[in-house]
């Protein structure tokens, strides 16, 4: 099961989901991922947005419910947009002759994992240069933002541990890159993770998982800051103590929600998000969305 599977799945109202293609648009520089789920999926309780469990960052969520006119729209576009037409689907699948987009989207999956997959250079775009120079140079990524980058393309992208170590050399200069040398000369095998370990390690915080976990538990919302905005910086801030070995990762639903209800503002709103999703798997898209509920009915 993949991060992306994983990390939708927290959304109780969807069940169990399957990733069935992805697409990476080069001019917004951003990866549109096609899910499918079994579940009669209520859109009212599907929030809005996920926080990724990697970086901290927003994915945007839409539900579709087609018609079978405008599903079979965007399907030509898609199929197009891959080099496929609806005639390669019903003559290399073999979901069966019930015809309905649920077994479509199951076939369209099926053929894309057999076709062919393009050249992994121009798969995605190059992740951007980080020296660890401090402070940091105009036009350079801060170290925060590079880990991100990098930790998001060693988990989600489909290209081969050769071309993520490629990518991950491509963006280094200066400081970063002596060490990824000095990490090559010591074993030539290294892993694209033990890459990025490495770059977090030398030009990182020093500070220990425990260390890392007071600061978490000092987090409050600032003045004007929305909820929303507060419970993501919370989520970066808690991915950083697990990382270090701060807190066990069974512990973070529970010490997130603590630490969002002990910080947040809206006491009252956070007294209603603790009465009801406490004890749920899926805290984060929960926490958003009665949030987000909250300040649209202020």
């Amino acid at each position: 099961m993949t991060v992306i599977e994983e990390t939708v799945q927290t959304i109780k109202a969807l069940g169990r989901v399957w990733v069935r293609g992805k697409m990476f648009d080069t001019q917004t520089q951003t990866l549109t991922v096609l899910c499918e789920c079994r579940e009669e999926v209520d859109s009212s309780k599907v929030p809005p947005e996920l926080i990724s469990p990697t970086s901290g960052g927003r994915w945007t969520v839409v539900v579709k419910h087609p018609q079978q006119d405008d599903f079979s729209e965007k399907l030509a576009k898609f199929l197009e947009v891959e080099g496929k037409t609806l005639e390669d689907i019903t003559t290399e699948s073999t979901s069966g002759s019930d015809w309905n987009p649920e077994s479509i989207i199951r076939a369209v999956g099926d053929v894309l994992r057999q076709s062919p997959k393009p050249t992994e250079s121009h798969n995605y775009h190059r992740l951007r240069t980080f020296s660890g120079i401090s402070p940091t140079p105009a036009g350079e990524e801060s170290l925060d933002s590079w880990l991100d980058q990098a930790r998001f393309m060693a988990e989600e992208y489909e290209c081969s541990e050769r071309e993520k170590k490629r990518r991950i050399v491509e963006s280094l200069k200066g400081p970063a890159m002596e060490i990824i040398q000095a990490v090559r000369g010591s074993n030539h095998n290294a892993s694209c993770m033990e890459y990025i370990q490495a770059i977090d390690d030398t030009f990182g915080s020093t500070e220990s998982g425990e260390d890392l976990y007071l600061s978490f538990k000092s987090l409050y919302q600032k003045p004007n800051e929305r909820l929303s905005d507060f419970l993501r910086r919370l989520e970066k801030s808690l991915s950083k103590v697990i990382q270090r070995g701060g807190l066990p990762h069974v512990a973070a639903n529970r010490a997130r929600l603590d630490q969002l209800i002990k910080g947040a503002v809206e006491s009252d709103l956070m007294r209603y998000v603790k009465q009801k999703i406490w004890k749920l798997p899926d805290v984060v898209s929960e926490s958003l969305r009665l949030v987000n509920m909250y300040m649209q009915c202020k």
